[in-house]
């Protein structure tokens, strides 16, 4: 499986990678694995950044955001959520 540093992910999703870090540190993004000090995402994140950027749009809170995201995986969120 292909993983993204998180400059790719920043590029991809038009983030700055600062944002990346401090979406981690916050809890709205999972805390990912690292190879050699660097953080490798799969290409789940950026569904999951798109989500974030909608719900930042609409004035959700970082509090709210980690809760929507709260129990996100590679599948999604189960229909009844």
């Amino acid at each position: 499986m292909h993983t993204m540093t998180i400059g790719e992910v920043a590029t991809r999703s038009g983030l700055r990678a600062s944002t990346l870090r401090y979406y981690e540190e916050a809890g709205v993004l999972p805390a990912v694995e690292r190879v050699r000090g660097q953080r490798r995402y799969d290409a789940s994140v950026l569904a999951r950044l798109a989500v974030i950027r909608l719900a930042q749009d609409l004035g959700f809170s970082i509090a709210e955001m980690r809760s929507l995201v709260a129990g996100f995986d590679d599948t999604g969120v189960s229909p009844a959520r």
